[in-house]
């Protein structure tokens, strides 16, 4: 059995896509594991399962089982809510691939609807709904202690501000409060370097560092405006991968940016079944 598969990215968060719409793909950790490591798989820091939200068993209640739901899952295996990077390219997936009729369209996610528009020149704006603040915790850098502000975007998020986002050493896992964050956290550290503008980086939960995390520059975002005592504005965040602008209102707030897909093909069903 070929398994056909592709390989997209948002400002370097790379991804593999799975198209399975009706779900017969039996995806356990172990394969994603393989799939997203650098030397035995493709690659990747997490895989997106394009699947029908009523071929999913444990797709959250309230969303028709025709709209097409972005199953996500981290690098090490584990199941996540929400990925700001992903959903978008998904959106651009299903735009390219003829799945959906419009530019504008919803995306199931385990966090919910993601309304999302793709535009003309191939960005993609997506709404990833309101950002909550969960008050202030601190993570620990190579003995280093940060105070951030915790944020929910559909997932847990801890954005400090820094003087700098040079010389932090995220290579290991940073040290954080279970007790605040019992599920895990993302965490963002975030450099201004002009009015509505930052430089971020990003240690993701189950992946470690990467070149962008999408959700991750929206609780940066908010943390950024928070220091100014603002609630809502618009930031251009640089993260290593790119550049993306992220928008806060009083209800909502909007990702977007640039997708890219790099290849396509077909998994060997002797290397799948292997995996087993």
């Amino acid at each position: 059995m070929a398994i056909p598969f592709l390989k997209g990215h948002g400002t370097e968060n790379d991804f593999v896509l799975l198209p399975d719409p009706d779900g017969e793909l039996d995806l356990t950790a172990a394969r994603v594991r393989a799939l997203c490591d650098r030397r035995r798989g493709l690659g990747a820091d997490g895989v997106l399962r394009v699947v029908r939200t009523k071929a999913l068993p444990d797709a959250p209640p309230g969303i028709d089982g025709d709209v097409w739901f972005m199953d996500y899952r981290n690098a090490d295996g584990s199941v996540a809510e929400m990925c700001g990077n992903g959903v978008r390219v998904f959106a651009r997936y299903l735009k390219d691939a003829g799945l959906v009729d419009s530019a504008e369209f919803p995306v199931g996610s385990r966090a919910g609807l993601r309304p999302a528009t793709v535009h003309a020149d191939g960005a993609v704006t997506v709404d990833m709904g309101a950002v909550r603040r969960l008050g202030r915790s601190s993570t620990t850098v190579a003995g280093v202690t940060f105070t951030g502000l915790g944020i929910d975007v559909g997932n847990p998020h801890l954005a400090c501000v820094v003087d700098s986002v040079d010389a932090l050493d995220l290579t290991v896992q940073p040290g954080f409060d279970p007790g605040f964050f019992p599920n895990g956290v993302n965490l963002e550290f975030i450099q201004p370097t002009a009015p509505g503008e930052i430089r971020m980086r990003v240690h993701e939960r189950g992946v470690g560092e990467t070149r962008s995390c999408g959700t991750g520059t929206v609780a940066a975002a908010a943390a950024a405006l928070a220091a100014r005592d603002q609630e809502t504005g618009a930031v251009t965040v640089h993260i290593p991968g790119g550049t993306v602008l992220v928008t806060i209102s009083a209800v909502t707030s909007t990702l977007t940016g640039p997708v890219a897909f790099v290849a396509e093909g077909t998994l060997t069903g002797s290397w799948w079944a292997a995996l087993a």
